[in-house]
């Protein structure tokens, strides 16, 4: 069985090989001849008893099996740049590259502003971010920080978590629409109004939480004019006067102190989903991923 030594033998010029796209260009990267890197993944082939390989006259085109290998060697040769950045980074200046997640609107309200001064702080930072609603895996993905709005409240070792708070939602209309429709008294009342949704990722509807009068919280699906699968859409038919929502304050905050929102049946509102900032728990002491948590720290969710 080889040794942990003879396993890394030929790893490099092997993913050298893949990204320069020729043996020749890999070598000029490695400062080694064509014919070093030419036998060493030859070896490495002979060892693990697969070829990584088609050769052609023009290019290298990778095998199944080399292309699954690469995926692997790419992750483990990361993954060690990354170690040694943590035990090389003693300065306290945050330099390099960071993959963020945000959520679509979220992030776009609450998070990039966070983000902007971030960046106006830290020149030699540089971001690759992205808004998503789905669940990201940081870890196939290659993600260093996430922000969450839900998702599961049980995290492995592995990551790290930082909870911030928990939107609340509320019932609201536009001033012109209840002057037209009537406001309504009740539960009862409310959902004979014309209600606008929002349209999840799965392709259902988000239902209506509703607490009763014992502090129980239960969901209802209403019947709706309007489904949307983006919150700041929703947010802009209901302050339009198309029909009534149940949305989170951190939507809708400014358009309720502008008075173009007006809260409904305010007895009625809920807690909604947490907040999590979470991130591989093995790239906390890098300065750039400490750096950013301490600004995201400063997210609050209402």
């Amino acid at each position: 069985m080889p040794t942990s030594e003879e396993r890394l033998k030929g790893i490099a010029p092997f993913v050298a090989s893949v990204e320069s796209g020729s043996f020749t260009a890999a070598a000029g990267r490695l400062h080694l001849t064509s014919s070093a890197v030419s036998k060493s993944i030859a070896r490495l082939e002979a060892r693990l008893g697969s070829r990584l390989f088609e050769r052609t006259t023009r290019s290298l085109v990778l095998t199944d099996a080399g292309q699954a290998f690469y995926d692997t060697c790419a992750r483990v040769l990361s993954e060690l740049a990354e170690a040694e950045s943590v035990l090389a980074a003693q300065r306290s200046i945050p330099a390099g590259r960071l993959r963020v997640a945000v959520p679509h609107t979220f992030g776009r309200l609450h998070v990039m502003p966070l983000l902007n001064d971030f960046c106006r702080q830290h020149p030699e930072m540089q971001l690759n971010l992205s808004f998503s609603d789905r669940f990201v895996d940081l870890f196939e993905e290659g993600v260093d920080v996430a922000v969450r709005i839900g998702g599961r409240g049980n995290y492995p070792p592995s990551l790290g978590v930082r909870y911030l708070g928990s939107e609340r939602l509320i019932f609201c209309a536009a001033p012109d629409y209840l002057a037209q429709h009537g406001t309504p008294q009740t539960l009862t009342q409310l959902e004979r109004h014309q209600a606008i949704v929002y349209d999840r990722i799965d392709g259902s509807t988000s239902p209506w939480h509703v607490v009763s009068p014992d502090g129980l919280i239960t969901t209802r699906t209403v019947a709706h004019r309007m489904a949307l699968a983006d919150g700041e859409a929703q947010r802009s038919a209901v302050v339009a006067g198309l029909g009534v929502a149940q949305m989170a304050t951190w939507l809708i905050k400014e358009p309720l102190a502008r008075g173009e929102l007006v809260t409904l049946l305010p007895q009625r509102a809920v807690p909604g989903l947490p907040l999590y900032v979470v991130w591989p728990r093995r790239k906390q002491l890098m300065p750039k991923v400490d750096a950013l948590l301490n600004t995201l720290a400063k997210l609050k969710i209402e």
